[in-house]
């Protein structure tokens, strides 16, 4: 345990270390979610009904689940970069732990989300978003999200292990997360939805967490969106995480 935990902080100081020599990296932690805020808070703004809400405080916890959940992306291409280029054999080759390749991009990305999440609250501070909360929910509002990114970050380590390149691994993630965050109350209330669209949203799994995160920070209703939240976060981590180890070892063997 000791040696794993050791090696994966290791792999996590290198995965950090990229971005000061890498600082155009920063741009899909700070300008891209910025962009994002602005443009829905004062072109869609407008048009959207949010009952009992300001459309900026109805949009910045679902922005940032939304951002959040997309911070694994790094960990996808990185992956399927290192192993195009044979690095992923030099480390197989080291005497370490297997699973702290993967462990080390996962906690890194810690870090990086932590940095978007402040970003984009510093933003909806500035436009007009406000808590109305108490710092304890304020501080398990953030615990929520690392949870739900790291959760994210272990999907896309193993996106980044079964495609066979840093473009693959961008479009198919893409596509598998993109609809997930607009099918949910991320963005518009659910209610406005086709009946359809309507149920999948409501058991979407982004909906939930958006609507745990509106419960902690906003004051709305918890019903059970809170800890089904974190079941929620802690069952993908469960479920993934040994998928992608499991998938690391085989295709390294290859």
């Amino acid at each position: 345990m000791r040696r794993l935990v050791t090696d994966t902080m290791v792999i996590a100081e290198r995965n950090l270390m990229r971005i000061p020599r890498q600082p155009d990296l920063l741009l899909a932690f700070t300008v891209q979610p910025v962009m994002f805020v602005l443009l829905f808070v004062y072109v869609f703004g407008g048009a959207i009904s949010t009952p009992g809400y300001e459309y900026v405080d109805f949009l910045i916890p679902g922005i940032i689940v939304q951002n959040i959940a997309f911070g694994g992306f790094v960990t996808a291409l990185g992956l399927a970069e290192d192993l195009n280029k044979g690095l992923i054999d030099r480390f197989r080759s080291l005497p370490m732990a297997r699973a702290a390749v993967l462990a080390g991009r996962t906690i890194a990305d810690i870090a990086t989300n932590t940095l978007s999440v402040l970003v984009l609250l510093v933003t909806g501070l500035i436009i007009g978003f406000s808590f109305h909360a108490n710092v304890v929910e304020i501080l398990l509002g953030f615990v929520l999200l690392l949870a739900f990114g790291y959760a994210f970050s272990w999907i896309f380590a193993l996106l980044g292990m079964v495609v066979s390149s840093p473009e693959a691994a961008n479009s198919l993630g893409f596509i598998a997360v993109f609809p997930l965050t607009f099918i949910s109350s991320a963005f518009v209330p659910t209610d406005s939805m086709p009946a359809a669209l309507e149920w999948f949203a409501d058991i979407n799994p982004f909906t939930i967490v958006v609507n745990a995160m509106r419960s902690l920070w906003l004051g709305a209703p918890a019903g059970n969106y809170v800890w089904g939240a974190f079941v929620w976060s802690f069952v993908l981590i469960a479920v993934f995480a040994p998928l992608a180890v499991h998938r690391y070892r085989t295709r390294s063997a290859r």
